[in-house]
């Protein structure tokens, strides 16, 4: 199905549904102080972290769960609103110069109180658990002061009402994940992954600010809300989807999809807390989150949404298939994290945003628990990261496995958890909308999805102990500050999804997020119908849990407690009966090839085009400059015998150049 663009609707300029209204005094208090804590937390923490011995996360952590309370507060009274709340205010003029005016204002509504939960909430998590997962390592301070830094990048990103802002804070999450993918500089791996990540990015967002420029022609304002008036027909179809790809771009680069996805699972180099805060709530989240949020253009631009839903779905299917041979157990978390992102990209294309901000939230709180509890398992095997060197942990540390497999079937898609919701919301708005190309690629990855979370849990937690035998004796449960937060994300992990999908009448608690997306579905002409426990969407449930089964099935039964030896031999001689199946292993094993592909491409290619350039510059271009200037150089020092210091001399001189002047005179008068 193609989507389909609603010209009424267009020239109607999208029928804006909610009004902007002014903020508060105390709204727009509550709004300085949750960006003001995490940024004077990341320069006290900066300045006077050195000198506060073992303790310097104090500040840092303060600051972050005061912005917490504040931001939940707010979130809390827009959701709890009998009526969608969209208000915001302008602090100052940014760039006064001319036609461009860039106003530094912020704006609240359903979407970025969503969105303010999940990075509060599981930022909040991630500084507390960096207290114990942290606490040996000697710049400790330096390591919390990004943290707050990060989150204010993150917290102004969702907040700013401006293009031009929101770009300013975009980059300032690129760099607070450099420096924090980087923390430990002394390595040559993280170095690497770090100026990897910072490249790739940077790459993409030279398309994203390319696009919000072409916004801004195209509608006259940086202002978000007020671009979205008469986008749609302010030029002609193909301007509208070139606009929308380059800002797209940027997306797909941020959220690490297709073809920029290398960037995220070198990221794991940098400490455990990290590949949950940029993983699970926030960096990753930020191009799904500005797709929603500028979702009028987008459904103004229905070619590139069809892009969007295929190449996430592309990028699902692709990194769950990596995901499945993978040995590290945060690689294969990262590779999980690409693949749902995929989902939500997809569900973005199709025009299911309640869906794609619903999957958003359960993927945030269910990956943030994965990763925080992968950290507490390489915590208790000494630093070990591959899961073939793990095994029968689940009863050496119970809090963290059984909180690692609440958040396994809560991804896997099994009922009630959170994840099953949003994922089934997913598939099935696909299905509805007519994509049922993007609903059965997304049913398959469901099925490696159960597959891939279930052979890292049997690897990890079950069947025999490959632990050194070194460590073995010492492994034990993570201090309290690192399973406390586990405990405490298990709870929206197990809950989430039956407190805002369940339906309650005709609708569902997600319904005031609806307001938000109204515009866009005009756009799309996009009309769903009302949900049906014992109609399609009940068959599709059954089904989406069906794959997921199947996946979980396999998994257990190759990987899990009931492995045996003939259960290993299945697996090597399955991946190892033919060539067919060795090749997709391996490639499988090896990401596809595509780090090999780049390496060619942009460092062995690319440096002899490099070297080639730098050879016609230094030989051509400084050759002909060098030479003209030796040429007058050799000239000056020949013409300057001319100069004797003899009066007589010059006088004779003058004497011949006067008669050749007559002489040329008088053969020109002939």
């Amino acid at each position: 199905m193609d989507l389909t663009f609603n010209a009424e609707a267009a020239t109607g300029h999208g029928a804006e549904t909610l009004s902007l209204t002014g903020a508060s005094s105390e709204q727009a208090i509550a709004m300085l102080l949750i960006l003001a804590l995490p940024l004077a937390g990341f320069l006290l923490t900066g300045l006077l972290g050195r000198r506060m011995g073992e303790r310097p996360w104090i500040i840092a952590i303060a600051a972050i769960l005061i912005a917490t309370g504040i931001g939940t507060m707010l979130a809390l009274g827009a959701l709890s609103s009998e009526e969608p709340v969209r208000y915001g205010f302008t602090l100052y003029t940014w760039i006064p110069a001319g036609d461009l005016q860039v106003e530094f204002g912020f704006l609240f509504d359903n979407l970025t109180a969503a969105m303010m939960i999940v990075v509060t909430w599981i930022g909040s998590m991630v500084h507390i658990y960096s207290i114990g997962y942290m606490a040996h390592d000697d710049a400790k301070w330096r390591f919390f002061s990004y943290l707050n830094l990060f989150m204010f990048s993150m917290l102004l990103l969702i907040m700013a009402d401006s293009l031009l802002v929101i770009f300013a804070a975009w980059e300032l999450v690129g760099l607070s994940s450099y420096l924090l993918i980087g923390f430990w500089y002394k390595r040559r791996a993280p170095k690497l992954a770090a100026k990897k990540s910072f490249l790739v990015n940077r790459v993409a967002d030279q398309s994203f600010l390319i696009g919000i420029m072409g916004v801004f022609l195209l509608t006259g304002t940086m202002n978000v809300l007020d671009s979205f008036v008469g986008f749609a027909s302010s030029a002609e179809p193909w301007v509208r989807d070139l606009v929308a790809l380059l800002l797209f771009v940027g997306a797909a680069g941020k959220s690490a999809q297709f073809p920029f996805h290398v960037w995220l699972p070198d990221a794991m180099e940098g400490p455990t807390p990290v590949s949950a805060l940029i993983h699970a709530a926030t960096m990753v989240n930020a191009g799904v989150y500005f797709i929603a949020r500028t979702s009028p253009i987008f459904a103004s631009a229905p070619e590139t949404m069809v892009l969007v839903a295929a190449i996430g779905t592309f990028t699902a299917i692709l990194a769950a298939s990596i995901a499945l041979t993978q040995k590290d157990i945060k690689r294969v978390l990262a590779y999980s994290t690409l693949s749902q992102l995929g989902y939500m990209f997809a569900a973005l294309g199709v025009g299911a945003f309640v869906a794609a901000i619903f999957h958003l939230m359960a993927h945030g709180f269910t990956k943030g628990l994965l990763f925080l509890g992968s950290g507490s398992v390489i915590h208790a095997v000494s630093g070990e990261q591959d899961m073939n060197r793990m095994g029968a942990l689940w009863r050496k540390i119970p809090i963290t496995h059984w909180t690692f497999l609440i958040a396994a079937l809560s991804l896997a898609g099994i009922p009630p958890l959170a994840a099953f919701f949003s994922k089934d919301s997913v598939l099935g708005e696909s299905f509805i909308l007519g994509f049922t190309w993007v609903f059965v690629i997304g049913a398959i990855v469901a099925a490696m999805t159960g597959f891939y979370m279930f052979r890292l849990m049997g690897k990890t937690f079950y069947g025999k102990s490959h632990v050194d035998p070194g460590v073995e004796p010492a492994i034990h449960e993570s201090p309290r500050s690192m399973t406390v937060p586990l405990l405490l994300l298990a709870i929206p992990t197990i809950f989430l999804g039956m407190v805002i999908g369940l339906p309650l009448g005709d609708s569902t608690i997600l319904h005031w997020l609806e307001p938000i997306f109204l515009p866009a579905e005009e756009l799309l002409a996009i009309q769903f119908p009302e949900y049906e426990l014992f109609g399609v969407d009940g068959a599709l449930i059954i089904v989406s849990v069906a794959v997921a089964a199947l996946g979980i099935g396999v998994g257990i039964w190759l990987f899990g407690i009931f492995n045996s030896r003939a259960r290993l031999e299945t697996v090597e001689s399955l991946t190892d009966r033919n060539r067919v199946s060795r090749f997709f292993y391996t490639a499988s094993q090896n990401k596809w090839y595509f780090d090999d592909l780049n390496h060619l491409v942009f460092y062995r290619f690319g440096g002899k085009v490099a070297n080639g350039v730098m050879w016609f510059d230094v030989k051509v271009v400084d050759g002909v400059v060098n030479g003209v200037g030796t040429i007058t150089q050799s000239v000056g020092d020949n013409i300057r015998h001319i100069q004797t210091g003899h009066v007589q001399n010059y006088a004779l001189g003058i004497a011949l150049g006067l008669v050749g002047m007559a002489a040329l005179f008088m053969l020109m008068a002939r």
